[in-house]
């Protein structure tokens, strides 16, 4: 029976895509784990793997198309013995009518629905053993983060997706998962118990809308503009930035860090650099690695603004992962830094290097820049001396870092010249309290100040 292949949910927040390139034409020979398609996402451009074997019959959505919605089919797949000329473009196999995972906004969540999410159809084998429930992979509102190949799997063995514990990327569901859940036996899905609907949700405010047409045409003269469309980037952006500012209670804390020891030891340590036989050091640190490491150790030191809210308990965080903002064509980007406070200024600082190109390509994996405990942005290099960041959830703060520049200071009961630096701590205050907040930038302003203490 001939498969759809479905636009897939590349990261939990996906809705819809952009099919950038198809890398298989109709007719092609296709194996498992061949590459199909790059899809464009808001942030990233990605390979789509095929999970299932046979000939490319009919291409259903052209490369070049955009916004297409997770889950609609954009190809079909005539199995082993069929003839693709024979196959439609809607397939043969059976696709479940069911409400698509991306279609729904994630502030508008409704109560799950008694039909399977859609999945990739395949052809029927036998049901696999029952197995063992585990606790439900991390969700938003009905949705369930799995993998297809895992959806697949779990529908075949007759189990609820929704009851496998996942531990891929933030609780996404992926094959071993399935397959341990089966080597333990689960009741199918039929015979599971449903769970109860989670408690309604208030909806945040819709976004504002723009100006309408004929605003455009009262306001200003045909012809001394251009329009310019909004690409799926730039909607994500207006879309998560409104919603924080309009459901989270931002206040902001700043203070003033003298950099002097800082760029002194930044200097010895990059002249300390090894080099390789082409004369290139081996690393070259910056100012703002110095940041995202005492960022880092701040959070250790006062763990308890390294949280994250949620509607039923606050998220205390072991490690301190730090996104870095990035500025890319279109936007911005947030890649994190895992497990900061662990790693050497050198380490952060050539993993740094590493995002920013790959993030400029589009070409960084959703695990990459997703999550993380709280952010850094530095507009430093572009002579801003102070400013507030918004909070990009699910952080509970983010630190916006100013210029480096000479001041005249007091010390010693007379003036003096030093090299300061402005930094402003954005802090959600339903998570943060303003003295906590306050014992973090302290502990931040010591760290830059003296900082020897981020190489012990």
């Amino acid at each position: 029976m001939p498969i759809n292949i479905l636009m897939p949910a590349l990261s939990p927040t996906m809705e819809k895509g952009n099919l950038a390139k198809w890398l298989k034409k109709e007719g092609d020979a296709v194996k498992s784990g061949d590459i199909l398609a790059e899809i464009e996402t808001d942030k990233a451009t990605m390979e789509v793997e095929a999970v299932d074997e046979g000939v490319l019959a009919k291409i259903v959505v052209p490369e070049g198309t955009s916004d297409v919605p997770v889950n609609d089919v954009i190809a079909v797949l005539a199995a082993e013995g069929e003839d693709p000329k024979a196959v439609s473009a809607s397939g043969g196999a059976p696709t479940k009518e069911a409400p698509k995972e991306a279609a729904k906004e994630p502030a508008k969540a409704e109560a799950p629905k008694a039909e399977e999410p859609k999945v990739e159809p395949t052809r029927a084998e036998a049901p696999a053993p029952a197995a063992k429930a585990g606790p439900a992979p991390v969700a938003d509102g009905n949705r369930v983060f799995a993998s297809p190949l895992a959806r697949r799997l779990a529908k075949e063995a007759g189990i609820d997706i929704a009851a496998i514990a996942g531990s891929g990327p933030h609780g996404r569901v992926v094959e071993r998962d399935v397959k341990s859940a089966l080597a333990g036996g689960a009741k199918p899905a039929a015979a599971a118990v449903p769970a109860a609907a989670p408690a309604p949700k208030t909806a945040p405010a819709p976004a504002p809308a723009g100006m309408g047409d004929e605003q455009i045409k009262k306001l200003f003269e045909p012809g001394s503009y251009e329009e310019v469309p909004h690409d799926s980037m730039r909607k994500t952006i207006a879309r998560r930035l409104t919603e924080s500012k309009q459901t989270i209670p931002h206040f902001y804390l700043s203070v003033d860090c003298e950099l002097d020891a800082l760029l002194t030891l930044r200097e010895q340590i990059n002249a300390a650099a090894p080099k390789d036989k082409d004369g290139k050091p081996a690393y070259k640190v910056s100012v703002n690695d110095f940041v995202i490491k005492a960022l880092a150790l701040s959070l250790m030191r006062v763990p308890d603004a390294n949280v994250s809210w949620t509607d039923n308990a606050m998220l205390r965080h072991k490690q301190a992962d730090v996104g870095v903002a990035v500025s890319i064509p279109g936007g911005l980007i947030t890649p994190v830094v895992r497990k900061a406070e662990t790693k050497s200024l050198s380490t952060i600082s050539n993993e740094m290097k590493d995002y920013a190109a790959r993030a400029r390509a589009r070409k960084l994996k959703p695990e990459e820049y997703q999550g993380g405990s709280t952010a850094v942005s530095n507009l430093g290099m572009f002579g801003i001396r102070d400013f507030s960041a918004v909070i990009n959830p699910p952080h509970a703060t983010i630190l916006a870092v100013g210029a480096g520049e000479k001041r005249v200071i007091v010390k010693n009961d007379a003036p003096a010249v030093a090299t300061v630096m402005t930094v402003t701590l954005s802090t959600d205050h339903r998570a943060v309290d303003g003295a906590l907040g306050a014992e973090l930038i302290a502990a931040f302003k010591q760290l830059i100040e003296n900082p020897m203490g981020l190489l012990v």
